[in-house]
């Protein structure tokens, strides 16, 4: 078994087609093919259901995706700890983070990372904190910026950078807009506007509102700060939302700090236990 095989592998993963991954990898199609056919005789196990569309993972695909990731990962970790070493950093960084987390200006920090170390090309997306912390442990991510929401993965290490509390957010002329603080359950008659499942914000305030005995069904759910934002002011509803938000239109919504001190969304830097020089060298520069 290759490490050529198992980043063809994990192209093919990826893209679900052939053809793409292909272009993904600039070989030809036959290649990708054959080397997958070689590798898939050397395991004896298919590990793609193909079809004339597109390609789906088999069980014993899905088995060796997450080590074949950790297996490439730790492979160039390698090759760029030996860059290390002669005091230039070099290869891909890859980062993810969840929206708005309000602890850290990433544009202005990758900026900085990039002046400092331009060997280095890095790759950025965006999604849920959960999801961040699986691409850390299994090696998909070099570092995350993310919200503490649940328990760390094995091999991952956290390093916290802020903690704050929440607030309710409302329209200026809302009943709530003049109370000093509010709690939980002074929320049970009210429209919920609240993101998708997968954003931490969402899932510490159902948790705070299950503690208090109350369902927190986001009637109005969104992916994006912004529109949160703009329904709130329109007054169709309130949004349980970290204080920070507060600072986004403080002329046109209200933020009432939320009672329930248990409530806390704490913003932390996930890396792998041993993290590549890229991501070492962006960790110090963040903490």
């Amino acid at each position: 078994m290759e490490l050529r095989q198992l980043e063809h592998f994990i192209a093919v993963a990826e893209e679900k087609h052939f053809t793409r991954a292909a272009e993904s990898l600039r070989i030809s199609q036959s290649g990708l093919s054959a080397s997958i056919r070689a590798l898939e005789t050397e395991l004896g196990a298919s590990l793609f259901v193909r079809s004339t569309r597109r390609v789906e993972l088999t069980q014993a695909g899905r088995a060796l995706l997450e080590e074949s990731m950790r297996t490439v990962a730790s492979a160039s970790a390698a090759r760029e700890a030996v860059a290390a070493v002669r005091d230039v950093l070099r290869g891909t960084l890859s980062v993810g983070t969840e929206q708005c987390l309000g602890a850290v200006d990433l544009a202005e920090q990758l900026s900085r990372f990039r002046a400092d170390h331009a060997a280095v090309a890095i790759n950025l997306g965006f999604a849920g904190s959960a999801q961040l912390l699986d691409d850390v442990a299994i090696g998909r991510l070099d570092l995350a910026l993310l919200a503490v929401c649940g328990a760390t993965p094995q091999g991952v290490r956290l390093d916290t950078l802020s903690t704050e509390g929440f607030v309710v957010l409302s329209g200026k002329r809302h009943p709530l807009a003049g109370q000093k603080e509010v709690s939980i359950s002074d929320l049970g008659g009210e429209t919920i506007v609240g993101f998708q499942p997968d954003w931490a914000a969402q899932q510490l305030a159902a948790r705070a509102f299950a503690a208090a005995g109350l369902p927190h069904a986001a009637t109005l759910e969104v992916g994006d700060v912004h529109m949160l934002l703009d329904l709130v002011e329109r007054g169709l509803g309130v949004a349980v939302v970290p204080a920070h938000f507060a600072r986004k239109r403080p002329d046109r919504l209200a933020a009432t700090p939320l009672a329930d001190q248990s409530l806390e969304w704490t913003v932390a830097i996930a890396t792998p236990e041993r993290p590549s020089p890229a991501a070492r060298a962006l960790l110090a520069q963040l903490v």
